[in-house]
Order: structure tokens, then C-alpha cells, then sequence
């Protein structure tokens, strides 16, 4: 799932293709570590979104427009000022390092034609966005020399400035769809920070060398790219150091891979394994010179295809959730759905706006986790506790027991003893019990009554604490079911509505004011045309089951876990088998075990479902069910518009 140093390669073709020769209409920074750059090219106005998020880098174009603070910021209007307006003569991409830097002419205050680069490093947490001069900084012993060399050159012609002006140390470079492919960037800036180091003007983020001592990313240090891992250039390896690389390395074959080569992410190290018929978990220095030489044949096909440009952006799913995406098809993945785009931009926005609705819920209700999972703890740690308590209640009859017996055998003893030696007529055992000598028999027998009722009275308190602990714990883990499946914002609405109810959440609303709820249960319909729906939380189930449902409807629940209730509208006819399991892979689907291989469902009429008085909302009790063993995968059924 990550943006390796291939799909930033097909993404620098597509930008070549789209945007070189463009201009810079509007710069926009939306969020602090975001930019919105709209570029107008053959009368088309393409919009650039460009994030160095620490969570989500990425980089695509995209239809949609997102609005700027009021006030922009520093960054925003440094690059307002030099490249608004400019144009953009190249993508570039070094090797297959995850960068494109974006080559800008522009027009400077004297009106000469300048040249400034965008430096984009899509780097998980050390992403960056960097503004740099194009010239290489140049050091004092290169400065002496030019100044030596132009004194010994009198009536030396001045450097012309505008258009013509030749950039000083630099080739022309080329712009449009025949510009530098991966791997043959002629300007790389950052492979010998002494000779092709740029200054930097600014960056979106600073960074100091008490954040990291390989670079500092500050206005006028020089920028390049560090080599700290050092990794080989895929595009250009041979056959013999690739085999001398691999098995000199004892771990998995795919960490090999991914570890060895730039750009190559632990996705491509697996198809890579797959496509060779190679174990990716097997320790590479296992292998042999002729699986080696296999895999790197596999190798260097994968590499040609980038090379040539032949990408094919695909994102894989399971069921409707997003798993992977790439612009290589991935054999690894064959027995998934695949869906293929014309573009990578197109791909990169699909799969991060699924990805985005999840994480977005899921921050959403970060709140309602912590106040679920503390009342979980609690809960779970107060039943450990009493289930404790109650074990030390077992013994109790032993007491009674022992009562009875002192009160039959006692007028045996003698005054003073410390022990009776009885027949229990119970176990047809003999039993000693201790006994105090300061008490009469009488006493030593009510001392021991005394005992059994203090535990006896402690087991029946403790085992109804018990049974409110264990319905107080599967109602939490039923509501932490509820916010994995939420999907909405309104979701989280009923969600928090019932923990307001149950006490977990303080109420903040006046009395007596009540909360709209807009939630709706998932609808879906079954091949055969029945009806099916599907409750997102506790209420949903319990309005589902008991006030929408009718009595020869059918209803499916996953057995002992919390999940969803899902109702067939059977219409008075009995649905075909078909329809039962895709309700059951509904109920599979929409449960705790959904990650399960195969989940256990029991399913029966409606009618046969009860309330039990009291319980907390969705629960229910049923005896004349049927069951079923069936997996969760749902990709194959069709949800009802607007579901």
C-alpha cells in the first residue's frame, strides 16, 4: 500500500505527459503539510495535490478542489511569489527514489528568466515538499578558480540574461513525453552532495540537526539526497551483482529484495517471489545459482516493463474494502478482485478516498474507542476479581457438613478437645474436623453454620454480580463492534446516543432534548431478489428484529459473537439456498469473526426470536434454530442503491 519508487515512476510519466510545458495558475497549502497547485496546459486546467503528511504522503491529480486557509502561509506565499505564473519544463525522477522534482522557469523581478525546482520526497514520516535554486551551489575553491579563470580573460563577454541566456554548469533539458525516464535522470541532484548539491530556499517542513543528523532541511543549507541505506539502482544492477547481493543475505527471500534495491517495496518483493514460483519466506541464502539466476530473469522482465513504460494501475479488493493497490498486475493476488484504471491519479484517489472514509471514522471515533475500551478493562478486570471471590466459595457445603456432623457426634466429646473423628453418612468417609477447645460442641457447630451461610449468601450475591458483568461486557464488546462497522459520522450519532443511555457517556444536551438519528441499516439484494437488511449497531438490531421484520421473515446472526442481526423479507415464500448464504456471509461479514476463515451463523423465523424483559437493546434469545458454517466474503453481493 505504499508509494514505492515504481508507481512514482509511472506517476512522473503521467505528469510528463499532462503538465510539462504548463503553467503555475494557483498555489494553494490547505493543510500545513499540503499543496494544491493549478496548472493550465493546451487550454485544460489540471489541479496537482501534493501531501507530505507524515501518516498519508501522496501525490496525484485530481478533479477536486480544496479550499486555503484565510491567511496563507509562509511557504504558500514564498512560492506564490517565484513561480506563479511559471512554467514547467520537466518531472523528474532520480533512479527510482521516491522524488520528482519539478523543474519551474519563471519570469524574476528584472524580468530575466530564471529556473527554480519543486522537490517532492514521498518518504512515509520523512516526506517533505522543498524549494531549491536550480544552479548547484558552488564552493570556494570553484568560485577562486571561475574568478582566476575570468581575470585571465580580459574583455570576457558578459553572460546574457532572458530567454537565451545559457543557465550556467547545466545542459538544456528536454520537456514533454520524451523527457528523462526513470533512471536516467542527466541532473540528479543529491548523488555527490559536493558537486551537485542546489540550495535550498524553503520547505514545507523544517528540519535541524537535532531532528536528524544525516540532513538539515533549512533555507540556504544545500540539498541532496542522503544515501543511508545504501541501496543498489534496480535499473541498472547486473545479473552477477544481483546474485552476489541476494545470497549473501540470511533473511527472507522478499526482505532481501526489498532491502537490496532502491524503490522496490515489500508488495513487488512478493510478487517478484510469486512470479519466480520462489518461497518468499525461505532465507535467500538458501537458494541456489539457478533459482537466483530464475528470479533475476523475473527481475529484470519487471524492470523492462517499467522502463518501457508499461504500467497498469490496478487496486485489488476483498470484498468492497481497498487491499492493495500498484500500476504492475500482481499475480500474487489473482484469486481477488481487481479493478484496473486508466490512470494512476485515478487509482491513487480511488484507493485513498476508501482508505480515507476509514480512517477518517476512525478518528471520528477515537473518543467513543477509549471510552469503550476503559469500560471493557474495567469490566473485564471486576469479573476476574469476582470470579476469585466465588471460587473461594466452593468449600462452603464442606461447613455445613461439618455442622451436622458436631451436632450428631458431639455428645462423644470430651470438654476440651481440638478435633472430632466422624463417619460423614454423606460420602460413607471419615472426615476429622477441627475444632475450638474454648466452645461447647454447640458453639464449635453454629461457629461452622455461621461460615456456610456467610458463603452461601456471598455465592448467590456473587454469582448475579457475575451474570450483570458478563452482560455488561457483551453489550461493550457488541458496541465495539458497532464502531468497527460504522461508516458515517451519523453512525457514530446512535453509537454514542447508547453509551449516553447506559451511562458510559455524561449527557451534555438539555434534558429532555432528543437526538436526531439519521442512520440507516445496510440494504443489500440478494441474486434472487429478496430483500436484505442489515443493522449497524444495538438499536438498529433491535428496531430491525422486533418492530421492521415481520414473523415469517428470516433472521441470521453470527453464533456467540457480537455482529450484526440481518432480516430476509422472505414476502410469505420460503427464499431459496442462495439466499440464505449470502444473509449468512452478510452476518459473517458484519461480525466480530468477519476476519475468520469461516464463521458459524444460526439463523430461524423471526417469529421465534424473543426479547428477553430488561436486557440491553439487541439482545435476544431463540431455541429452533438452524445453522451454518460459511466465509464472509460478501464481494459478490449486490447492494441496494443508496445502501
Amino acid at each position: 500500500m505504499a508509494l514505492d519508487g515504481i508507481v512514482i515512476a509511472a506517476m512522473a510519466r503521467e505528469l510528463r505527459d499532462r503538465i510539462v510545458g504548463g503553467r503555475i495558475s494557483k498555489i494553494a497549502q490547505p493543510e500545513p503539510d499540503e499543496l494544491l497547485l493549478t496548472i493550465k496546459n493546451e487550454r485544460v486546467n489540471y489541479r496537482l495535490l501534493i501531501s507530505a503528511g507524515a501518516s498519508l504522503p501522496l501525490i496525484y491529480l485530481t478533479e477536486t478542489n480544496k479550499p486555503g486557509p484565510m491567511t496563507a502561509p509562509n511557504f504558500c506565499m514564498l512560492l506564490r511569489k517565484h513561480i506563479s505564473g511559471g512554467k514547467i519544463i520537466n518531472v523528474r525522477q532520480p533512479g527510482l527514489e521516491r522524488i520528482l522534482h519539478f523543474d519551474i522557469e519563471h519570469l524574476n523581478e528584472l524580468g530575466d528568466l530564471c529556473r527554480k525546482t519543486l522537490t517532492v520526497e514521498i518518504m512515509g514520516k520523512h516526506s517533505n515538499i522543498i524549494f531549491c535554486e536550480a544552479e548547484p551551489v558552488k564552493t570556494d575553491v570553484q568560485r577562486g578558480a571561475e574568478n582566476i579563470e575570468d581575470a585571465a580573460q580580459p574583455g570576457k563577454e558578459p553572460v546574457q540574461s532572458g530567454k537565451d541566456a545559457a543557465q550556467p554548469g547545466k545542459e538544456p533539458v528536454q520537456s514533454g513525453k520524451d523527457a528523462a525516464q526513470p533512471g536516467k535522470d542527466a541532473a540528479q541532484p543529491g548523488k555527490d552532495p559536493a558537486d551537485a548539491a542546489v540550495r535550498i530556499i524553503d520547505s514545507i517542513k523544517h528540519i535541524s540537526s537535532q531532528v536528524s543528523s544525516v540532513r538539515e532541511v533549512l533555507p540556504g543549507r544545500p540539498y541532496f539526497i542522503p544515501e543511508t541505506q545504501k541501496k543498489w539502482d534496480p535499473l541498472t544492477v547486473s545479473s552477477g551483482e544481483f546474485l552476489d547481493v541476494i545470497s549473501a543475505k540470511p533473511m527472507p527471500l522478499a526482505k532481501a529484495i526489498y532491502t537490496s534495491f532502491t524503490g522496490i517495496s515489500p508488495l513487488i518483493a512478493e510478487e517478484l517471489c510469486h512470479r519466480a514460483s520462489l518461497e518468499s519466506g525461505q532465507s535467500a541464502n538458501s537458494f541456489g545459482e539457478r533459482e537466483l539466476t530464475h528470479l533475476f530473469r523475473q527481475f529484470e522482465l519487471l524492470m523492462d516493463g517499467v522502463w518501457q513504460g508499461e504500467f497498469t494501475p490496478n487496486i485489488v479488493y476483498q470484498g468492497k474494502d481497498p487491499v492493495e493497490f500498484s500500476v504492475l498486475p500482481l499475480s500474487v493476488y489473482q484469486d481477488m478482485e481487481h479493478r484496473d484504471f486508466s490512470t494512476v491519479s485515478a487509482m491513487l484517489e480511488t484507493y485513498y478516498a476508501a482508505r480515507n472514509a476509514v480512517t477518517r471514522i476512525r478518528q471520528r471515533s477515537v473518543d467513543l474507542r477509549k471510552i469503550v475500551q476503559t469500560a471493557l478493562e474495567r469490566s473485564r478486570k471486576k469479573y476476574d476479581l469476582q470470579c476469585k471471590q466465588i471460587k473461594d466459595t466452593e468449600k462452603r457445603d464442606k461447613y455445613r457438613v461439618y455442622g451436622e456432623l458436631i451436632n450428631t457426634y458431639g455428645y462423644q466429646l470430651e470438654p476440651g478437645a481440638k478435633k472430632l473423628t466422624a463417619l460423614n453418612y454423606y460420602t460413607n468417609e471419615e472426615v476429622t474436623i477441627p475444632l475450638d477447645e474454648t466452645l461447647t460442641p454447640a458453639e464449635n457447630a453454629q461457629k461452622y453454620f455461621d461460615r456456610y451461610g456467610k458463603q452461601k449468601r456471598t455465592f448467590e450475591a456473587l454469582s448475579e454480580l457475575i451474570r450483570e458483568t458478563q452482560e455488561e461486557i457483551s453489550h461493550l464488546d457488541s458496541i465495539a463492534t458497532a464502531l468497527d462497522i460504522a461508516l458515517s459520522e451519523d453512525d457514530l450519532v446512535q453509537i454514542r446516543e447508547e453509551l449516553v443511555q447506559y451511562g458510559y457517556i455524561r449527557r451534555h444536551a438539555a434534558p429532555g432534548k432528543r437526538v436526531k438519528i439519521t442512520a440507516k441499516p445496510f440494504h443489500y439484494i440478494s441474486c434472487d431478489g429478496y430483500h436484505m437488511y442489515v443493522g449497524k449497531n444495538n438499536f438498529q438490531n433491535e428496531e430491525l428484529t422486533f418492530k421492521f421484520a415481520s414473523g415469517n421473515d428470516w433472521w441470521f446472526h453470527a453464533k456467540g459473537v457480537p455482529g450484526s442481526h440481518v432480516i430476509v423479507k422472505a414476502n410469505n415464500e420460503m427464499p431459496p439456498d442462495t439466499t440464505f448464504e449470502e444473509a449468512a456471509r452478510l452476518a459473517a461479514y458484519y461480525s466480530k469473526n468477519r476476519s475468520a476463515e469461516k464463521v458459524e451463523i444460526d439463523y430461524v423465523e423471526r417469529k421465534h426470536v424473543k426479547k428477553v424483559n430488561g436486557a440491553k437493546p439487541g439482545f435476544v434469545i431463540y431455541h429452533t434454530n438452524y445453522s451454518m458454517v460459511i466465509d464472509a466474503d460478501i464481494s459478490g453481493i449486490r447492494a441496494a442503491d443508496g445502501a
